[in-house]
């Protein structure tokens, strides 16, 4: 029932002593809800006119002035608007006149140090107050070093580190050589701190430092004033001591910042890699972007990285779209309606002339590739290899300005019988069929081209690398040299080779090397990589998530941070580089050798650090400057058990699931050699931060601004001279798919499974992109089951349209297998839709190793809502289809876009619903005028009852203005697609359902 208001009427000293001491116990610390309550009855405006009052006094009533302070600091930490409130009393010059008057006084001095850091706590309050002398005022208390007083000198520090919080403050605290003051102070106290009985004062000097080097002028006079070594010094002694943590950190954060920025040690930020263009088409125009002063908010940004190491990863509140029109719209053909027909051909089982169903395969095959031919015309619409005349992208027997062979007719498919458990065991025929014919068109090649082999080799293995070269390049075994050095023997790889060869579910070595000659790609690749050569089994059992290492970033930033301070420990060798072939040649003694000019392959420099450690740079995406994440590359010459540790140094990502237990996968040779050919989870010492490289305006070609972040791991490898395979994610390239493809036409069931593989059009760099029709076959061929069969609804499937996603084709792939499969649900699913898909809508970035976009440099899935024909072909067609479908009366029932998130755990979709986005936008939504069936859940809610990893609560149905132009938004809204997902699957684990439990991924 107090009346916080009688402070105004009360003249008598007792009666003010009694509210204060009334106030004093109604408010003790920790206790928000009473002081907001005050605060919201005008209780810091009583307390300022209180304090203006007795101020006034002369001479001053301390034993009122004492609890007035307390009190004023106690409820101005609540007061968000405190700060204001001070000016607008014109207390500011008060709380100052007292601090002078007491400097002689340390009780009350104390208690107008916790007024007045309250009061800077608001920047403009704090601004004036530096401007009126309190900075001078502070650092009379502060210094010189002493241990008396300690409160007094620890209310002064944590005055000034409020004070400084204010960009004129800093600049000014700098200006008049504060900053080495502070320096000093903190040797001195770091020095005779010997117990660690006063670390809130050791930090909160710190704290200054921090909140002067978020200013450039203030960064470079810490570096002037050996800062740097300071602190790293400092922070050595605290390392061993746990209690120390909070100095730890925060100097770290300091020395961090602090670092002097550095540009990537390339010439150009760009892709290594380029491609003409066809027409008058242009790459990718670079973003602009921030120029100047490093400044405190993304400085602020790496801080909380630190601060909140295992923190939750947050979504981005993306802007919504609430027109209601733009939501409901149906927007116009985006081509002339009659080019539609061309797609008619694209859907064979909507004919009723079902002959073709009994012919023999060879009749099929040439039915195929009639059917085939019809659709690469008009090149104009289907661009084929003709459309991009590059010097690199050529076909067997084909010149600069001829049409190839169609790639599919380019290689026999060898027969398989499958036995129990999914071994396959290969006919020996076969095999030397299949090895005569990889020699024949090996020999006719070189005739044509001698300078350049058409069937990529394997990289060579140490010491003896004839195995491969008899197994598949029998006549030319003597001409080849086999590569000196290492320890495995020729006559056990055969041996091997002849025993797993047969041991890895849908794969075949000689199938996927037959479809990877047929690849294009714009360095020409020469090389398969082993692990998808040799093919390999699944995990054999789950794996926990990775623990984090408590300190772990802390550890590599001091790391990092000690090549600065000791710049002769650094080697600073060029081991691998794109741009510079020689410096790939292997290197001294006891240095790893890299190599990534493989299918998917992507590692741009490796630059050797320490005997032990080594930065690798990542190559953009192909005529891009940007997208630095996906990495696959091998590395061989290592030592046993030797801890190596790799620095990815130009990711882009803000974070990663590397920082919440994922590891990157590692792929042994000889360990698949001796029977266990299997990706595993490896590395430890794992973490994702932002490093001090930044992009320059001249190497980024106009991107200015732009920071880097490092991703750190040790691994240590299980053989001496081992040769080994890192990558960000399991690997799946494009041979992979065709081979996976194949294996699978020729497999399945005939009489129950009705399957067509078409090539929906050439990309951009040549190559064929598959459309698969899955689907039961037809009871009869009586009329009723005829039109049954015609008439199942469609469900459309993509995938892969993000290259480094390569977890959405090895769920793609899983969706194949299960389609085409004996499970009585699988012959339901055929009997009641058909399935048109299309594996891979990237296969040109897929083969280049790109992260997230095509050779045009643009990200696919934000190119549909109007797509070029020449520049995007994959995305054209695909989106053709699904008109034509529509204009037939056949739109999907189920459109499915598989993806990978980087950030999040679990399967979950995204889908699209106008009510959701207008009620998360908080608009008002009219159910009379707005209707929507609900049935854009249905499917979400069925997966959350039947497959584990799936998520409902993770799931969104929000339409957003940036994804106007993605394949969900646009086919909902253009083919009227009421259940059009994306689906995304993690790359790390689940956190609910049945894997909840181990916490493991695969």
């Amino acid at each position: 029932k107090f009346d916080v208001f009688s402070f105004q009427s009360s003249c008598d000293k007792d009666v003010i002593l009694n509210i204060l001491s009334v106030l004093t116990d109604l408010l003790p610390l920790g206790t928000g809800r009473r002081i907001h309550y005050v605060i919201s009855k005008g209780g810091s405006e009583a307390l300022l006119r209180a304090l203006t009052t007795a101020a006034q006094t002369e001479p001053p009533d301390h034993s009122i002035l004492l609890p007035l302070l307390r009190l004023l600091a106690r409820v101005g930490q609540r007061d968000r608007k405190f700060g204001l409130k001070v000016q607008k009393a014109e207390a500011t010059d008060i709380i100052l006149s007292l601090t002078r008057r007491n400097l002689g006084h340390h009780l009350p001095l104390t208690h107008c140090l916790w007024v007045l850091r309250v009061c800077a706590s608001n920047v403009t309050t704090g601004t004036m107050l530096g401007i009126n002398g309190a900075m001078e005022l502070l650092f009379k208390v502060i210094t010189p070093y002493s241990k008396r007083h300690i409160r007094t000198v620890r209310a002064a520090i944590g005055a000034l580190a409020a004070l400084l919080k204010s960009k004129s403050n800093s600049r000014r605290a700098v200006n008049r050589g504060y900053l080495g003051g502070l320096l000093r102070l903190y040797q001195d106290w770091h020095r005779n701190d010997i117990s660690n009985n006063y670390i809130h004062i050791r930090r909160g000097i710190l704290l200054c430092l921090k909140y002067i080097t978020n200013i450039q002028l203030g960064r470079e006079t810490f570096l002037g004033s050996q800062g740097m070594e300071i602190l790293f010094t400092s922070v050595q002694d605290c390392l061993s001591c746990k209690n120390l943590d909070p100095i730890i950190t925060t100097a770290t954060q300091i020395l961090r910042k602090c670092y002097p920025k550095e540009h990537l040690p390339v010439v150009t930020v760009r892709s290594s890699y380029s491609f003409p263009l066809p027409g008058n088409a242009k790459a990718e125009t670079p973003h602009e972007g921030p120029e100047g002063d490093y400044d405190s908010d993304e400085e602020e940004e790496a801080e909380k990285e630190l601060d909140d190491e295992d923190g939750e990863i947050k979504e981005e509140d993306y802007d919504l779209e609430t027109d209601v029109n733009k939501l409901r719209s149906r927007p116009m053909l985006d081509r002339p309606e009659e080019e539609l027909g061309q797609y008619e051909a694209m859907c064979p089982e909507l004919s009723f002339n079902f002959q073709e169903l009994e012919l023999d395969s060879e009749e099929e095959k040439n039915l195929e590739d009639r059917t085939e031919s019809l659709l690469s015309f008009p090149s104009h619409f289907i661009p084929n290899a003709t459309s991009v005349k590059h010097p690199n992208c050529r076909w067997r027997n084909q010149n600069a300005t001829e049409v190839g062979p169609d790639p599919e007719q380019d290689f026999k498919v060898p027969l398989k019988t499958w036995r129990k458990k999914d071994e396959c065991r290969w006919d020996q025929a076969d095999d030397k069929t299949d090895i005569a014919e990889v020699a024949q068109d090996t020999h006719l090649y070189e005739e044509e081209d001698p300078a350049r082999s058409c069937l990529p080799a394997l990289r060579p293995l140490p010491k003896d690398a004839a195995w491969y070269k008899k197994m598949f390049y029998p006549h030319c075994e003597a001409s080849i040299n086999p590569r000196p050095g290492g320890s495995l023997e020729s006559s056990d790889t055969v041996r091997d080779l002849e025993e797993h060869k047969g041991d890895i579910p849908f794969h075949s070595p000689r199938l996927y090397a037959a479809r990877a000659k047929c690849v294009k790609s714009i360095p020409s690749y020469r090389y398969l990589a082993f692990p998808d050569f040799w093919g390999h089994q699944p995990p054999p059992y789950s794996k926990p998530t990775l623990e984090r290492k408590h300190g772990v970033q802390r550890d590599k930033v001091l790391d990092d941070v000690r090549r600065l301070i000791h710049p002769a420990d650094v080697i600073g060798r060029t081991v691998f580089d794109l741009d510079e072939p020689s410096c790939s040649s292997p290197g001294a003694p006891g240095c790893l050798t890299f190599f990534s000019k493989f299918e998917s392959g992507n590692l741009r420099k490796a630059i050797q650090v320490r005997e032990f450690e080594y930065d690798l740079i990542l190559n953009a995406d192909v005529n891009s400057s940007q997208h630095h994440q996906w990495f696959y590359f091998e590395v061989r010459d290592m030592k046993l058990a030797v801890p190596y540790r790799f620095n990815i140094i130009n990711c882009e990502k803000f974070n990663s699931q590397f920082n919440y237990g994922m590891q990157l996968v590692m792929y042994s040779v000889k360990e698949a050699l001796q029977g266990r050919p299997r990706w595993i989870r490896a590395g430890h010492d794992i973490c994702y931060y932002k490093n001090t490289y930044h992009c320059s305006t001249a190497a980024g070609g106009g991107i200015r601004g732009k920071f880097y972040y490092t991703l750190t791991f040790t691994v240590k490898f299980p053989h001496q001279d081992d040769i080994c395979y890192l990558a960000y994610h399991y690997p799946y390239t494009y041979s992979t798919m065709m081979s996976h493809l194949d294996i699978l036409e020729q497999n399945r069931n005939p009489q129950k499974v009705y399957w067509r593989q078409q090539t929906l059009c050439q990309t951009l760099g040549g190559n064929p992109c598959p459309l698969l029709t899955i689907t039961a076959m037809p009871e009869s061929k009586n009329r009723d089951n005829l039109e049954q069969f015609c008439n199942r609804p469609y469900v459309f499937l993509t995938a892969r349209v993000h290259p480094g996603e390569s977890n959405a084709s090895w769920v793609m792939k899983g969706t194949l297998e299960f389609l085409v499969s004996s499970d009585p649900i699988a012959d339901l699913l055929r009997k009641c839709f058909i399935f048109k898909i299309v594996p891979m809508l990237n296969p040109d970035g897929v083969i280049n190793g790109n992260h997230r976009c095509s050779l045009s440099g643009d990200d696919l899935n934000r190119q549909w809502l109007t797509p070029n024909c020449q520049l995007h072909p994959t995305i054209y067609h695909a989106k053709g289809l699904l008109y034509y479908l529509r204009s037939i009366g056949r739109a999907p029932l189920v459109f499915c876009d598989y993806h990978g998130h980087s950030q999040r755990k679990n399967v979950f979709l995204y889908g699209c619903s106008i009510k959701e986005t207008l009620w998360q936008a908080g608009c008002m939504v009219d159910t009379a005028v707005i209707t929507e069936d609900v049935g854009y859940r249905t499917l979400p809610k069925i997966l959350d009852k039947v497959a584990p990893a799936f998520v409902m609560n993770s799931c969104s149905f929000l339409v957003e203005k940036s994804r106007e132009s993605t394949a969900r938004v646009v086919v909902w809204k253009e083919m009227g697609v009421l259940r059009s997902y994306t689906m995304e699957s993690t790359y790390c684990s689940c956190s609910h359902g049945l894997y909840k439990v181990s916490k493991s991924f695969k």
